[in-house]
């Protein structure tokens, strides 16, 4: 029997142009974003018009991605190993995962075109590590989620960010911030990749701790969920653990709205939704403002005094919580 054709009711494959590359895009016309009804080609063309912002922030970051096959409406899949039958030219690196005694090939984005063959591989969101290829047991990325509790809403996620801002200020260090895609906010401080991640873990820590200090009625970092406060910020530390990672930024989250974690500065804060930030608006606001974090490689901050405020807290190094669950699944 002679194969199906390849044009269907997703359209015929179309030709994209990524910098050097060309791609290939098949089923360019199947939806993936219900409430507007944007494409898989509408995917492609955004992160090609935010294509500088985008591998900014995945450049030599071994990359998770999360594939929505059928659109974000259906299954997702969360891609560890890089896809088989990606181009010769798409790089990679290899993780060791001692608790498994096994390695992985993950994709490791250093141009244009490896974003949007993955898009051409159904993927929607991008969540690199915080470590670079080159020595990827030494993040030179410090993470700070600001993580809603289910009944806290915006207005205190804005209040928490001043209180963030204030005390980056006092270490001066200087914070990018985003918003998450979903109802939180992240603050990404580029670090001199000279600790490990459970040094870099332990000092996130005695940072929310400080910020929890001085905004108690509106932060936790309780481990537990059940011991949180269901209206508070969570300043989720462990986002900075070995092998956890977040939206990129400029990554399109998997919802019907298409929404983005967007650069954003600290003066619009006050001003934003989340929802503001989605694949319809965000080219036009990439094309006004260009990359908001253009500068985040410029300087890279150092950690002692968190860590010396992690000694005054008798806060362990340990890199994983004894009740914390192993989300490593090298199958995927």
């Amino acid at each position: 029997m002679s194969p199906a054709p390849e044009s269907s009711s997703a359209g015929d494959p179309v030709l994209l142009t990524a910098g050097a590359r060309t791609v290939r895009l098949s089923s360019p016309d199947r939806m993936y974003f219900s409430e507007r009804g944007e494409t898989k080609l509408d995917l492609a063309n955004y992160y090609l018009s935010v294509g500088d912002g985008i591998v900014r922030a995945l450049r030599d970051r071994p990359c998770m991605l999360h594939r929505f096959p059928k659109g974000v409406d259906g299954k997702k899949v969360h891609q560890k190993r890089i896809p088989a039958g990606a181009p010769d030219w798409v790089e990679t690196t290899e993780l060791w995962f001692p608790r498994y005694g096994r390695t992985a090939d993950e994709l490791c984005v250093t141009e244009l075109g490896s974003v949007i063959w993955a898009v051409q591989m159904s993927t929607v969101e991008f969540h690199p590590w915080n470590s670079r290829r080159a020595d990827p047991e030494s993040p030179d990325e410090w993470r700070i989620d600001l993580d809603p509790m289910p009944d806290c809403d915006f207005r205190r996620i804005r209040r928490v960010a001043s209180v963030v801002h204030e005390v980056l200020d006092d270490l001066g260090v200087r914070g990018f911030p985003k918003t998450s895609g979903g109802r939180g906010l992240h603050i990404y401080v580029r670090i001199a990749p000279e600790w490990g991640f459970a040094e870099v873990r332990r000092a996130a820590l005695a940072f929310a701790r400080e910020v929890e200090r001085r905004a108690p009625d509106d932060v936790t970092t309780a481990w537990w969920r059940k011991d949180r406060d269901p209206a508070a910020v969570f300043v989720d530390y462990n986002q900075n653990t070995r092998d956890h990672t977040m939206a990129a930024a400029y990554s399109v989250r998997g919802n019907p709205r298409g929404t983005v974690s967007a650069p954003i500065t600290w003066d619009e804060i006050d001003d934003i939704e989340p929802d503001d930030f989605t694949i319809a608006t965000m080219p036009a606001r990439f094309a006004d403002l260009g990359d908001l974090h253009a500068e985040i490689d410029d300087v890279a901050h150092r950690i002692d005094t968190l860590l010396e405020w992690a000694d005054n807290d008798d806060l362990t190094a340990g890199d994983r919580h004894p009740g914390e669950p192993d989300t490593v699944d090298l199958d995927r």
